[in-house]
């Protein structure tokens, strides 16, 4: 097993301890889980006051989740997760300079790169196992939220548009009009609530997750980092990369894991899904839905 993995597996045990860690350690817990490069580089004492807590914290922490001490901890983070720190306004600027210097090309550069490293990074840090269990609960399940705000509203409804060919369990929120605690007023243990929000945290997706495990749903978090409240409150969660050029987060690898999720969503149903996704586009073609060439092939 390469560090990388041995890393994710540490932060993972990390969050499943959390409830347990003492107020300080948390603390020292969530550096970690924010900044996972900077444990393998930095010692105990930099590391404690970066965190802002005492070495001794950091040493019980790593005891906490099954190492000797920090030196043991800090070893497998040679290779972890790369953490973007540019504010979104600076970020505005620098690309406003870039436009008047006539360096677009290595914008260009920069944008390609940075989409091609948000999908290996989150891809590296969730295997198939996990991917399945959170399908196998959706496909199980009674019906499915899935919620997001801002940018990742579009993101939850693309999704949710994709699984209406075959299935009709799914609900995008919050609806027009609404808000995502009165969208789950009446959700229970019966249901999956698919939650989506990067770093800053929007509070009205904290609080509907909140109400969801209150309610006794299956929480499916999806999220930026493993020290996210969304990731924290869910009983699957999934850490997306989002660092990039511009001033926003990047939506790329959000939208490939809700893909991916969806397929396993299909894998693990039943043969009927296959038979309603043909008719539903059977029926788009009988309705003259696509535009089409005399042979039927499109255009």
């Amino acid at each position: 097993m390469n560090d990388t993995n041995v890393s994710t597996i540490v932060l993972d045990r990390l969050s499943q301890e959390w409830d347990a860690l003492t107020p300080e350690a948390q603390k020292a817990a969530r550096y970690v889980l924010e900044n996972p490069t900077e444990v393998g580089v930095s010692t105990v004492r930099e590391i404690a006051e970066a965190a802002k807590v005492k070495p001794n914290t950091f040493v019980r922490m790593a005891r906490q989740v099954g190492f000797d001490g920090y030196e043991d901890f800090r070893a497998p983070f040679r290779d972890a997760i790369r953490q973007g720190g540019v504010s979104f306004p600076d970020r505005a600027r620098w690309l406003q300079d870039i436009g008047k210097s006539g360096e677009l090309g290595g914008l260009y550069a920069d944008m390609v790169g940075a989409a091609i490293r948000n999908i290996e990074d989150t891809f590296a840090g969730i295997d198939a196992v996990s991917l399945k269990a959170a399908a196998e609960d959706i496909w199980n399940c009674r019906q499915i939220f899935t919620l997001g705000v801002g940018v990742n509203n579009s993101n939850a409804r693309n999704f949710t548009y994709l699984a209406s060919t075959g299935m009709k369990q799914f609900h995008a929120i919050p609806r027009p009009g609404s808000t995502p605690v009165d969208d789950l007023a009446w959700a229970d243990e019966q249901d999956v609530l698919i939650a989506i929000t990067c770093h800053p945290y929007r509070t009205e997706v904290i609080e509907a997750i909140k109400l969801a495990r209150q309610q006794g749903l299956t929480v499916i978090g999806i999220s930026d980092s493993r020290a996210s409240p969304v990731i924290l409150n869910a009983q699957h969660g999934f850490v997306v990369a989002a660092d990039t050029p511009q001033f926003f987060p990047s939506s790329v690898s959000t939208i490939a894991l809700l893909e991916t999720l969806l397929s396993f969503v299909i894998a693990v149903s039943s043969d009927e899904i296959v038979e309603r996704v043909e008719r539903f586009h059977l029926r788009r073609h009988q309705l003259g839905l696509y535009a089409e060439e005399p042979d039927g092939t499109q255009p």
